[in-house]
């Protein structure tokens, strides 16, 4: 009996349980009043087995809401069996009845009351449109991509999908089960629809904009209690945890993300894939701005490709936001001193390794340990010193450095020198002037994105950068404004006010694309990279400039503006980079046709090739020493030797031992004047006549000309090794202590062997003599002026002096002719005479005068008294095998200049061997050590290579290979998009 009153009683819920009033329900059952199911169906199963408790929960947005209402049957339900006659029936009918209007009554009056509730908030939200970027993009273009109206119009009626779904627990079981499966992707969709349902329904802080009934009335009331501002508050303080919330979650995807890229750079590296697109393009982009730093703009080729170019005033953070930017701390700093001495461009790309490495240099750096952080700073510091030129405080000297690393948005930023207002103490007086010509070299780019660097927490009136930055950029199209050291800023400025009027663009004089505000420390230079980034975000999280809204979230962090940066560089470098290769296409031909016109018959050799040439000239022609002959080295060292020490010879050991009156004396002078000059200055002369003769023989290899081959473009470079390699070249210091005892034990040998000899010293003696001869007659008639020949034909005539000394020297010779013997010395008595003689006819002469003119008087008495001797003695050579016995010849002259000759052949000879096996191949190396120091050295090819045929080749072949990098670049750019 029972049950068939609880069939019965089932059958009239169910079809209950079948109408839609537009309210979803998680099951049929769940529809009725509580009070129904608790007296109808007390064994019901759902209730029974029940798992959870019910609960309201937020109305899903999505197109299942917009179905249309549709009025749905009861079913008729014919039963199988007769009831009973009682009022049970009636009862029945009346409850339902009563919980019919219930329902409808609190349908109604629960959504007039939301709707009413519903306009109340709405009228009193703010705008809210700009909080839009919190729901991700594709959620607001769906509607772009998916058609709504065909989607609804393809679902079936509610009637169907309940006859579709007949068992709800069973489904549940399914969707629990499907969950497990798609659990990444279904908790971050439905997070987000989550998020656009709150931006949707803001008409609530959390919860529904629709209540049920029985809680409308007094949430309403509560609500009303509340002020305006606390509202506002509550619904930022909505907004930030929802967008903490999210920014989280990115930041953990990023982080899978970077880390997945990180394990596929690798297997790229260890070549399992091939795939290096993003990889190499910005290396392929800086490759060519390299070659541009070294190109010499002599025919006007400006350099219009984008770069990032990071200016700002000293100490405003540039430094630091660059290496925030790049991940590491790899910038030297210092406290209130210029550490930026010079451009630094650095070339952020994306690999499995954070490293980071210089162009000319194949060391890496690993970015992630502090010894090698601590040995880059360290290069970047000496770097830049050196570039630096004596007498200057900055340099225009780019330097190249390249860093790697998993998740580094890729683009080539220039760091310049802070801007300055004033010049200190130890700075070269046009600092100030030359910082403001490098920034404003690279700013005038058209297609440089100026990255401007302000302090936020000293006075905005400070500011020296921004009125430069406007002057290059007045529209601010290529210009993204950095707030740094906000944190100070909001703790110090007493208006917060003129913080938001900077980042809205209001404050300065000056346009830009976008402004950020950041913070990228707390002033300690020892913080790393991820406590920085910590406390970045702490401070943005709890900022009342966020809360309050005068900074809004796109616009704070370093990530988001290096998102913006490197998004901004790509841009530039899309619109622009094709056009500047047309550019330097058109440099190429106008350089082709020029070479064409001046030099048709000679190839395009650049700088690095003409020097590769004139290294092989120059290394043929040390080659070439080698083959001098024996005897053109000793015919040169013995000539060039005795011009050094004929004079020493003549002056110091023939004439004073000439002087004496017999053989015995002659040669005892001669022994220790002849040892005393072997000890102290022989050996030194011989060594520097060899290095001498080394010199002249190597400098005339080196500069002669062969004819139509000799290329005149080398002359500088091979003067400049010349030079360098003989300064670079010492002579062994032994070779002059062996060669000591060479020349003293020549000099001691008196034997003559043969007639031959004999008559070869006696040459040398007249040779010897006739040019002494010679040059004191010259001296003479310099003296005495020209002869009575001479004064006939050419009309000359002497001087004063002149005529003082002619009168002079025929007094003497009257002297000498009356004693043939004299001494080589005036008395004081005979200068006397020769004066009063003089006085006698009028003329007036000073005894040094007659000193003087009788010094050359007599040498050249002397000089032909030996010359006849020398004459006698070409038979003498009998009488020297006896010594002269029985003789009144004396011959010790001769022998005197036989042992000279004989030294100056022996030294000769040994000079010669030096040089052939030693000095000479010594002097090769050092030529080949010069000729690899100038190859290293691009500042000595460019001095020594000169003219405009170099230059021109130097150029076409920049250009060329410009293009050639360009075009590739562009090609790889169309296989990225």
């Amino acid at each position: 009996m029972w049950r068939t009153k609880a069939a019965a009683a089932c059958v009239i819920c169910r079809s209950l349980a079948h109408s839609n009033y537009g309210i979803k329900r998680k099951s049929p059952l769940q529809n009725l009043h509580l009070v129904s199911r608790s007296i109808h169906h007390p064994y019901h199963p759902s209730l029974k087995f029940q798992r959870r408790p019910l609960r309201i929960s937020l109305q899903q947005f999505s197109s299942l809401n917009r179905l249309p209402l549709r009025k749905t049957k009861l079913l008729n339900v014919k039963y199988g069996y007769q009831s009973y006659r009682n009022f049970w029936l009636a009862r029945l009918a009346s409850r339902l009845l009563k919980i019919r209007y219930l329902i409808l009554g609190s349908a109604v009056g629960g959504g007039y009351t939301a709707k009413k509730t519903y306009d109340q908030w709405k009228d009193m939200m703010p705008d809210l449109d700009e909080y839009k970027w919190i729901i991700p993009d594709f959620i607001w273009e769906l509607d772009e991509h998916i058609d709504l109206e065909k989607l609804i119009k393809a679902l079936p009626d509610a009637d169907d999908l309940a006859k579709l779904l007949p068992d709800f627990e069973k489904i549940g079981e399914s969707f629990t089960s499907l969950k497990g499966i798609f659990s990444p992707g279904y908790n971050l969709v439905s997070e987000v629809i989550g998020a656009s349902d709150l931006l949707l329904l803001l008409g609530t802080p959390g919860e529904t904009a629709f209540r049920a009934t029985d809680q409308g009335y007094d949430s309403d009331k509560q609500y009303k209690k509340v002020s305006d501002k606390e509202k506002i508050d509550q619904l930022q303080e909505e907004l930030l945890r929802t967008q903490l919330k999210y920014q989280r979650m990115l930041e953990r995807l990023e982080k899978e993300n970077k880390e997945l890229r990180k394990l596929v750079l690798q297997r790229d590296d260890k070549g399992i894939h091939q795939r290096k697109l993003k990889k190499s393009l910005i290396d392929m982009y800086s490759e060519v701005l390299d070659i541009l730093s070294d190109y010499d703009a002599s025919y006007n080729t400006q350099d219009h490709l984008p770069r990032v170019v990071v200016v700002g005033d000293q100490s405003a953070g540039k430094t630091s936001v660059l290496e925030m930017i790049a991940q590491a701390r790899i910038f030297p700093r210092g406290s209130g001193e210029m550490m930026t001495r010079s451009p630094v461009k650095v070339t952020l790309s994306e690999g499995p390794h954070h490293v980071a490495l210089f162009k000319d240099s194949s060391r890496e750096f690993d970015l992630t340990k502090e010894e090698d952080l601590a040995a880059l700073r360290n290069e970047i510091e000496i770097r830049m010193r050196n570039s630096v030129k004596e007498g200057c405080t900055v340099s225009t000297e780019t330097i190249s450095l390249s860093v790697k690393g998993p998740g580094l948005q890729r683009m080539v930023l220039v760091d310049l020198p802070g801007v300055i207002s004033t010049v200190t103490s130890g700075m070269a007086p046009d600092t100030k002037e030359t910082i403001f010509s490098i920034s404003k070299a690279y700013m005038q780019n058209p297609n440089a994105i100026i990255l401007c660097i302000q302090d936020g927490s000293v006075d905005a009136e400070r500011s020296i950068v921004t009125d430069l930055v406007s002057q290059m950029d007045p529209q601010g199209k290529r210009t993204i404004f950095v707030l740094t050291k906000v944190d100070l800023a909001e703790k110090n400025v007493a208006s917060p006010s003129r913080i938001q009027q900077i980042i809205e663009g209001k404050l300065f004089p000056m346009k830009a694309l976008g402004y950020f505000a950041v913070v990228t420390g707390k002033g300690n230079s020892s913080e790393s990279i991820e406590s920085i980034k910590e406390y970045e975000e702490e401070f943005f999280q709890n900022s009342k400039l966020l809360k309050t809204s005068m900074l809004k979230a796109h616009q704070v962090t370093t990530k988001n503006l290096s998102l913006a940066v490197s998004d901004c560089f790509w841009k530039m470098v899309r619109e622009s980079v094709e056009q500047q290769a047309d550019a330097f296409k058109a440099t190429r031909f106008n350089l082709e046709t020029e070479w064409k016109n001046n030099y048709p018959r000679l190839r395009e050799l650049d700088r690095n090739e003409l020097f590769e040439k004139a290294k092989n000239e120059i290394l043929d022609e040390v080659i070439s020493l080698t083959q001098v002959t024996p005897k053109h080295w000793e015919e040169i060292l013995q000539k060039t030797l005795w011009e050094r020490v004929s004079t020493h010879v003549i002056e110091n050991i023939y004439l004073p031992a000439a002087q004496t009156m017999n053989s015995g004396t002659f040669n005892t002078t001669v022994d220790i004047k002849l040892k005393q000059w072997t000890d102290k200055q022989l050996p030194n002369k011989a060594v520097e006549v060899a290095w001498e003769t080394l010199q002249e023989e190597f400098s005339r290899f080196m500069t002669e000309q062969k004819g139509k081959e000799h290329d005149d473009i080398f002359d500088k470079l091979k003067q400049a090794v010349k030079e360098e390699s003989i300064k670079r070249h010492k002579w062994n210091e032994r070779a002059e202590d062996s060669l000591r005892v060479i020349q003293h034990n020549a000099l001691e040998d008196r034997s003559i062997s043969d007639k031959q000899q004999w008559d070869a010293a006696i040459h040398f003696m007249e040779e010897t003599l006739q040019s002494r001869l010679k040059d004191t007659e010259s001296v003479i008639e310099d003296m005495v002026g020209p002869d009575w020949k001479k004064r006939w034909l050419y009309w000359i005539s002497r001087t004063k002096e002149q005529n003082i000394r002619n009168e002079t020297k025929n007094e003497l010779e009257k002297l000498i002719k009356c004693n043939e013997e004299h001494a080589a010395y005036l008395a004081n008595d005979e200068v006397t005479t020769v004066r009063k003689n003089l006085e006698a006819r009028g003329i007036t002469v000073d005894p040094c005068l007659i000193k003087d003119t009788w010094h050359q008087i007599y040498r050249r008495y002397f000089l032909k008294t030996a010359l006849n001797h020398c004459n006698l003695c070409r038979r003498g050579f009998y009488y020297y095998q006896r010594h002269f016995v029985d003789s009144e010849l004396e011959c010790n002259d001769i022998v005197l200049f036989w042992r000279i000759q004989r030294m100056l052949a022996i030294t000769a000879n040994t000079l010669r061997q030096q040089l052939t096996n030693t000095e000479v191949r010594r002097l090769e190396k050092n030529v080949k050590e010069v000729l690899e120091d100038f190859a290293e050295d691009n500042e000595k090819k460019v001095k020594l290579l000169t003219g405009k045929r170099v230059q021109l080749a130097e150029d076409l072949k920049k250009v060329r290979e410009i293009q050639e990098k360009l075009e590739a670049f562009i090609e790889a750019l169309h296989q990225e998009k």
